[in-house]
């Protein structure tokens, strides 16, 4: 493809690699140029892990990672995304700690991670992006990072604590992988 030829076909369109796998999206046909990115990926992509609640960035039940750091899918325009790499909750591997500890947390004098589990995904992709910034958070920052995050069944403590599990496993994980005979 010719530089023209490149540069034409990338101002009729989008390419946004989502949970690995590149995606071309045409403006005008597959979206417009006001389509957000929840409803691209909730709608057209099928990935209903992340919820629209609020719709107006106020909830964090959107919260999908762009080139690792956390954003509200519901305040991004698709076109805005394009070029970036975009990790939706179904993009997350299931051995991946975050998911681990959130499923494991119920311990008693910090209650449960989830109860609903609407606000959930929200919660893990921003943990996700947290613990990708920061492994080794201490609780004040941890809350701080959930600060935008909603839990309407009142969670909160076990949430918390999960993402500081989350941090200690992936701490061992590394000092696992690190000893001699250790796996990655």
């Amino acid at each position: 493809m010719q530089k023209n030829e490149a540069a034409s076909s990338r101002e009729r369109g989008i390419r946004i690699r989502v949970n690995g796998q590149w995606r071309d999206f045409a403006l005008g046909d597959d979206l417009s140029a006001s389509t957000t990115l929840a409803y691209l990926l909730r709608e057209r992509l099928g990935f209903t892990g992340l919820k629209v609640s609020c719709d107006e960035g106020a909830c964090g039940a959107c919260t999908v990672l762009e080139d690792g750091a956390a954003v509200l899918s519901c305040m991004v325009l698709a076109v805005e995304a394009d070029g970036h790499d975009i990790q939706t909750i179904e993009g997350l591997p299931a051995d991946d700690p975050v998911v681990e500890a959130f499923a494991e947390q119920s311990e008693p004098g910090f209650g449960t991670a989830l109860q609903c589990g609407y606000c959930t995904p929200g919660f893990v992709m921003t943990a996700r992006a947290l613990l990708n910034a920061n492994p080794s958070p201490t609780l004040a920052e941890v809350k701080e990072a959930l600060g935008g995050n909603i839990c309407r069944c009142g969670c909160y403590a076990g949430i918390a604590r999960a993402v500081l599990n989350a941090s200690a496993k992936i701490a061992a994980r590394k000092a696992g992988a690190a000893a001699p005979g250790g796996r990655a």
